[in-house]
């Protein structure tokens, strides 16, 4: 062995005042390693060299305050007449805070030496863009999880061990995914390795509206919904966290929701429930946990959930908060618990999901 475990008791790491991200954009980029991913052509350069324009002038990105600093932008797969003309378009006066680079070593032949060198000599460097990560990766036959995660990991310690935030622009995949890691092109090592992750997709091809979805271990997810106006990216909303939430939700929780808020209140197994609801395609079993992992949702739009086990088996009792048929309420006249008593012409249709306002 080489030495021993860099050590330290969690009851000291407890007491110790908490150390917040060091922001370069509040709230969406904090110094570490960061991809932003997209389809070909989809304005990612336009971002990027945006971003570095509002990080250098020390203006708030997307109403999000930014930390003024040096900025060193690798724009590898432009040139110096290219960034000329964008730069024109974003912006009538610049300082000595913006470095533009259009040739560098790959990281196989020094690309991480070269930066902290430039580093070295401008301490006021606090972001650094890669346009693009392929342009720096050196060419091999290896496209596996540790390859990815090897020269990501290059790239993180830099970061780390210079306190600065790195973009690396990437592309996506072609075939879409619900989930926005899986949409990045390669192995889940690039987005393993990085501290967090931002997709933008246009609305549809040769729309000007995009969303910009962001996830990280210092970043709360969201979701901005951009256009593409005057050569820059304009924020024109948030998608809220109540409609993030719900677009997580299973079908068969939504129509449970449905079938609670229309009865005062309801009592019966899983499988009664599957069939006063009519859900299909899900065990009673599933159906049963599901409710369980989203009681909270349920709770949140005014129906509460209860399970007893009894001889009968597991009971779920759905409750409408205020309704007038919960136990105890004189005069109450509940609804029946045994999905035989109510004819499927009675049972309300689950609603079409909320689909996210078009651009």
């Amino acid at each position: 062995m080489t030495g021993g475990l860099d050590a330290v008791a969690a009851s000291w790491l407890m007491q110790q005042p908490a150390e917040e991200p060091r922001w370069v954009v509040e709230g969406l980029i904090a110094a570490g390693l960061h991809i932003l991913a997209g389809a070909p052509k989809v304005g990612k350069s336009w971002l990027a060299l945006d971003l570095a324009v509002h990080v250098s002038l020390g203006e708030p990105m997307w109403e999000m305050a930014t930390s003024p600093c040096e900025v060193l932008y690798l724009c590898l797969e432009d040139t110096h007449a290219r960034v000329q003309r964008r730069l024109w378009a974003l912006t009538d006066e610049l300082g000595e805070e913006v470095w533009v680079v259009v040739s560098a070593c790959s990281m196989a032949e020094g690309l991480v030496g070269q930066v902290g060198s430039f580093c070295d000599e401008h301490p006021r460097v606090g972001l650094v863009i890669i346009d693009t990560l392929q342009r720096v990766r050196p060419p091999r036959a290896d496209s596996s999880y540790a390859a990815d995660y090897g020269d990501l990991g290059e790239l993180k310690s830099l970061a780390d061990s210079r306190g600065i935030a790195i973009v690396a622009v990437h592309h996506t995949r072609k075939m879409g995914d619900a989930d926005v890691l899986n949409r990045v092109s390669g192995t889940t090592g690039i987005t393993g390795s990085a501290d967090s992750t931002m997709v933008l997709e246009r609305s549809s091809r040769g729309s000007s509206f995009a969303t910009l979805v962001a996830t990280g271990r210092d970043v709360e997810h969201q979701e901005l919904r951009l256009r593409f106006q005057s050569c820059r990216w304009e924020l024109v909303g948030r998608v809220s966290q109540e409609e993030i939430e719900e677009r997580e939700v299973p079908e068969c929780v939504v129509a449970v929701l449905a079938f609670a808020l229309s009865a005062e209140r309801w009592s019966g197994t899983a499988s009664a429930l599957a069939e006063a609801v009519g859900v299909v395609g899900v065990s009673p079993a599933v159906l049963g946990k599901r409710v369980a992992q989203h009681s909270g949702f349920l709770g949140e739009r005014g129906v509460s959930v209860r399970r007893e086990h009894t001889r009968g088996g597991n009971v779920i009792t759905l409750s409408r908060e205020g309704g007038e048929g919960c136990e105890g309420t004189p005069g109450a006249t509940p609804l029946p618990s045994l999905p035989s008593q109510v004819s499927p012409s009675e049972r309300p249709a689950p609603p079409e999901q909320q689909l996210l306002p078009g651009f």
